[in-house]
């Protein structure tokens, strides 16, 4: 069964019928006809994307629908199978399929019929670059990652944020080669920037820059638009997990041995960097709260037009940033510079509390359930690999699911935390 948690602005699309404008306060999230016989594989969320335009819900069974901002609060089913994941922008929809297809649709994608899904992987001239393995959605613009390790990015490029001069190339409806041996791909969907990691983990980043959110500190603060893909420097040394990036920010998460840490870079005046002073970021820098003390680590986060939101290993949603339409669920419209802790109703999962997930857009936000389920999540493969040199390698084929889900919670505490009494624990 799911759980969906919303706050935020109810519009653009609506979500609920008969609520105010401004949700303030986390409330339960029904589909409409959630009460007619449906199939219960596809009432189980697996992921929630939104922006200001759309919100699109992704099901395990690998459907989806969509509220779109025209839509009259009735969701619309997309007609594609098997989806693997989605992403939109201010403007564009994506779908990334488990054959490796893409497809998408807005006006700089299609402006011929711009709520049309075309295939815009097969328009990719390498055709040995047409399996895609990552997909993510800027405000205009669209990246891909193929099983090569290339990136291919289409739309805009009035920002640069394809890496190309803006002047010689101002939009394309067709994948172009931005950069090779690329390990990952970061941007947001009401983003103009983009960063991409190489697989020596080297950062690179390119596109807007007006509220020096790409981190490259202040001897190009004034540089507007960076026009071609440049490596960020003075980064920590720790492993790049994921970085997010509003309208005026980016917020980066690096791990290191026994810890997760937050940075931010951008522009101060539109509260999105954790910071109490006020003053603009040229370069990531550590979000320091009593919040992320501890034992407390960082599971998940997210990012939206210029709020964040924060789950931690301890339960907690902690989140800073705007909050003029109650996108940060604290019950009022006042802005927080600095993390609070956000007060959640009563959970249904709350003992899983490492199968929710935050999802922020234009401004609005969602808290929801998505337990991972067969094949094996990322974390239960690290399982099976830390453990394959063991005399219990073959844990994941032996135990039943309760059983891997206890191994699931181990691992995840190993890894932020190399606790070894828990693995001690999983041995016997």
């Amino acid at each position: 069964m799911n759980e969906i948690l919303f706050f935020g602005k109810n519009q653009n699309p609506i979500l609920f019928k008969n609520k105010p404008e401004k949700i303030t306060k986390p409330i339960q999230f029904k589909f409409e006809n959630e009460n007619e016989n449906e199939n219960e594989n596809e009432k189980q969320i697996k992921q929630i994307s939104t922006s200001f335009f759309s919100t699109i819900f992704l099901f395990e069974n690998g459907k989806a629908i969509e509220y779109l901002k025209d839509s009259n609060q009735n969701p619309e089913k997309i007609q594609i199978e098997n989806i693997q994941k989605v992403t939109v922008g201010n403007e564009n929809e994506t779908i990334l399929t488990i054959e490796g297809n893409v497809f998408a649709k807005g006006e700089d994608i299609n402006s011929n019929n711009p709520k049309e899904f075309i295939n815009i992987s097969s328009l990719i001239k390498d055709i040995n670059d047409r399996i895609i393995k990552d997909v993510v959605s800027g405000r205009y613009s669209i990246y891909l990652l193929t099983s090569n390790h290339n990136v291919y990015g289409i739309g805009e490029n009035y920002n640069g944020q394809l890496g190309f001069d803006s002047k010689t190339l101002e939009i394309t409806e067709k994948p172009i080669l931005m950069m090779k041996n690329v390990s990952k791909i970061f941007s947001g969907g009401e983003s103009a920037s983009i960063f991409l990691l190489n697989s020596n983990q080297e950062l690179f980043g390119c596109g807007e820059n007006r509220w020096n959110q790409i981190g490259l500190g202040e001897s190009i603060k004034e540089e507007i638009n960076i026009q071609k893909l440049t490596q960020i420097q003075n980064i920590p040394k720790g492993k790049i997990i994921d970085i997010q990036c509003g309208y005026f920010h980016s917020i980066m998460l690096i791990e290191f041995k026994t810890k997760r840490k937050l940075y931010s870079c951008g522009d101060y005046r539109y509260n999105g960097l954790g910071k109490k002073y006020e003053e603009n970021i040229f370069e990531f820098t550590e979000i320091k709260s009593s919040l992320f003390e501890n034992d407390d680590n960082i599971l998940d986060f997210s990012v939206g037009y210029a709020h964040t939101l924060i789950l931690t290993s301890n339960s907690n949603l902690i989140g800073f940033g705007y909050n003029g339409y109650g996108e940060l669920g604290t019950g009022n419209t006042k802005d927080q510079l600095i993390p609070i802790q956000i007060e959640l109703p009563k959970l249904r999962f709350n003992e899983n509390i490492s199968n929710y997930h935050v999802s922020c857009g234009y401004n609005s936000s969602f808290l929801y359930y998505s337990p991972f389920l067969f094949p094996f999540s990322n974390l239960e493969e690290d399982l099976i690999k830390l453990f394959r040199r063991k005399e219990f390698c073959d844990i994941s084929f032996k135990t039943k699911n309760g059983e891997i889900i206890e191994a699931h919670k181990l691992i995840l505490k190993y890894r932020l935390n190399q606790n070894q009494n828990e693995i001690e624990k999983l041995k016997k």
